[in-house]
């Protein structure tokens, strides 16, 4: 029997049991944790780690810049927990198994998830190195996500968009009190793993994506449903195809992602912070 914390969270009984023997409190904020910026974690007071391979039934990452784990601990004093690896739809996971980090922290009692992801940059003000807020997203993979057999999960962002605008802009004017630069955009989701064609970055651009990766979408829709106030943060950190150089490699999205760990991890602290206040 699930707990009054997990009831409405497709999520088995046994991982939210394991998870709650290893921690004493009952985490705030989620953060997942996209390409090459699992460092964020290091922040944290007092971390506990919890590999997400001893976790039940959660399932494997197998993408370099993944770690894999889930982190616990306090940061400006609010109780809070990383997930350095996310799941990803290429990996051959079905979109509710890649969801299941999210549905995790749903069941541990999160309240407001923070996204990051590392994206290809579409708008000529999005180049490498760009911390980009979502303001909106769109569903370019054709994946369902899996929820209740109902209209209310699908209705479940309301008629806007499913990051939280207020956050959204409290977090703007805290990237502009500590000189970091920051844009807005709507972010595009495809399924990967290849890197897009000119063709369809020419069709992204036309449909009014700025950015485009292979994650979050999902993650954000399953957020929402749990009632889970979002906000997100994308890393641009390459021209998408035929808006810069020719090929386009994982490793460069790792090292983008180290160059802009600094300015990431200020804001990040900074935004947990203005929630402690």
């Amino acid at each position: 029997m699930m707990d009054a914390a997990s009831k409405h969270v497709d999520i088995p009984d046994s991982a939210v049991a394991f998870v709650r023997q290893k921690i004493e409190f009952t985490p705030r904020i989620g953060l997942i944790l996209g390409s090459g910026l699992s460092h964020l974690a290091e922040v944290l007071q007092s971390p506990v780690i919890i590999p997400s391979a001893d976790i039940p039934e959660y399932p494997g990452s197998t993408v370099e810049g993944h770690k894999g784990q889930l982190v616990f601990g306090t940061l400006e004093g609010i109780p809070v927990v990383f997930a350095q690896g996310r799941l990803h739809a290429y990996e051959g996971h079905s979109v509710h198994a890649a969801t299941f980090p999210v549905r995790l922290l749903a069941a541990l009692g999160v309240e407001r998830m923070v996204v990051t992801n590392a994206a290809g940059g579409i708008h000529p003000e999005c180049t490498p190195g760009t911390l980009m807020w979502i303001t909106d997203q769109i569903s370019f993979a054709f994946r369902p996500v899996p929820g209740p057999a109902s209209s209310a999960f699908q209705r479940a962002d309301g008629p806007g968009s499913p990051y939280d605008a207020d956050w959204t802009a409290r977090g703007m004017a805290i990237a502009a009190s500590l000189d970091i630069p920051t844009r807005e955009g709507t972010y595009l989701w495809t399924l990967g793993p290849s890197y897009e064609t000119k063709a369809e970055i020419r069709m992204f651009k036309w449909l009014g994506a700025d950015a485009v990766g292979m994650s979050t979408v999902p993650e954000v829709i399953v957020a929402r449903h749990h009632g889970i106030k979002v906000i997100g943060i994308s890393t641009i950190t390459n021209f998408a195809a035929g808006l810069g150089q020719e090929s386009l490699d994982h490793q460069e999205v790792l090292e983008v992602g180290r160059q802009v760990r600094d300015d990431l991890q200020k804001l990040i602290t900074a935004l947990v912070a203005d929630l402690a206040a």
